[in-house]
């Protein structure tokens, strides 16, 4: 591109002004040209490196010289190096100070912080009370426990007493019942004995027998028994039909009454009854007419007279 200038005689300033295109650097026609340019110079200087650097494979022979001083000197002292100024650490940072609490906070902490003791407090006196409930409960129940065990064997130490007692009264009061039959029938045998001696023989003339009077009781015997027993009987009411228990009497020789029993019953247990006490009430019984009162003797006894 070529640049072309006019002059103007009448302007001479303006026929010097230069145009702007005239100052500007020529453009490259060919911009693959300076990047063919730049690769090849990049290659090269890579080439170069690497031949400067492994053209040097064997390691150079060692040369050996001395060195002689004409004047033997000493060598100064190797300057030592200055020693570094200590420095001081740097003082710890300071702790950030909390601002001081107000009345209000320190209030109300205090009154958490009294909160969460009496609840401490509180938790600690319901355990303590819990575990006093607890052992109270098993001391009592340990105690009923030992009490029961206690009555128990109690009870059955007063059990086995009380067999052993009535066991000790029966066998006495066998030995005193055997004592007092052995008794009443010596005594029968001795006044038999005695009666025997003294009397003869009281029986009809054609009696083959060898006792001083006859062993039965008289006709009218009987009835006497009866006559003494029977107002002895009290009942509160009357007893239906005519019931008749018969009675089985012992008596010594005196007359007194020592035992008696049902030999058969009524059927009507309030006259059955009713007579036994009759002849308890007794007590004794009149003589026969021979002076002797049998025993054992047999007496049915009826509300009312048989016909």
């Amino acid at each position: 591109m070529s640049a072309t200038s006019s002059f103007d005689p009448r302007h001479p300033l303006k026929s010097l002004t230069i145009p702007r295109d005239a100052l500007r650097p020529p453009s490259a026609d060919n911009p693959r040209l300076g990047i063919g340019l730049s690769m090849i110079a990049h290659a090269g200087l890579i080439i170069a490196l690497a031949l400067g650097v492994s053209w040097h494979t064997e390691d150079p022979a060692g040369v050996a010289a001395e060195l002689w001083a004409a004047v033997p000197e000493i060598a100064a002292p190797r300057a030592q190096p200055e020693p570094e100024p200590e420095v001081a650490p740097p003082p710890p940072p300071k702790a950030a100070t909390p601002p001081e609490p107000t009345a209000a906070e320190r209030d109300a902490e205090i009154a958490i912080e009294k909160a969460k003791q009496d609840k401490l407090e509180k938790e600690r006196k319901e355990a303590l009370d819990q575990k006093a409930r607890e052992k109270r409960l098993r001391d009592e129940k340990e105690r009923k426990e030992q009490a029961q065990k206690d009555a128990e064997k109690e009870k059955l130490e007063r059990e086995k007493a009380d067999a052993k007692e009535r066991e000790r009264d029966k066998l006495e009061q066998q030995r005193k019942d055997q004592a007092s039959a052995a008794a009443r029938e010596k005594a029968r045998q001795d006044q038999l004995r005695r009666m025997n001696e003294q009397l003869g023989g009281s029986g009809a003339p054609t009696s083959t027998g060898t006792a001083a009077r006859d062993a039965g009781p008289s006709a009218n015997y009987a009835g006497r028994i009866k006559a003494r027993i029977q107002p002895n009987i009290q009942l509160l009411f009357e007893v239906p039909g005519n019931p008749q228990a018969e009675v089985k009497i012992t008596v010594m020789p005196d007359g007194t009454i020592t035992r008696w029993e049902i030999t058969k019953s009524s059927g009507v247990k309030e006259w059955d009854d009713a007579v036994l006490r009759a002849v308890e009430k007794t007590g004794v019984l009149p003589r026969d007419e021979n002076g002797r009162v049998p025993s054992p003797m047999v007496i049915t006894f009826s509300p009312r007279p048989r016909t």
